[in-house]
């Protein structure tokens, strides 16, 4: 994998999730905000090489911590771990 796209999807994925609203407001950001997330981790994962046609759901876990539905049905769990690094994980 090229390291400057991760390095850019990091960046991305960590300024998307930075910006966000506490916890409480985060149930009212806006259909916009939440449809750039979708794309963006739909791009993480597909640069994980990982089969993913759309993000269509989305769960926060915790900041920068997403439980993840694609259209296809494939499920995964993407977060930074404590290096600051991108993590995608298949879940059932």
């Amino acid at each position: 994998m090229n390291k400057k796209i991760l390095a850019f999807v990091q960046a991305t994925l960590l300024t998307a999730t930075a910006v966000m609203p506490s916890f409480a407001a985060q149930a009212q950001k806006s259909a916009a905000e939440e449809e750039a997330l979708k794309k963006d981790l739909t791009a993480v994962i597909a640069l994980q090489s990982l089969p993913c046609e759309q993000v269509v759901e989305v769960k926060t876990v915790a900041d920068m911590d997403y439980n993840v539905t694609c259209k296809d049905k494939n499920k995964y769990h993407v977060f930074l771990n404590d290096k600051g690094r991108v993590i995608v994980e298949k879940t059932k």
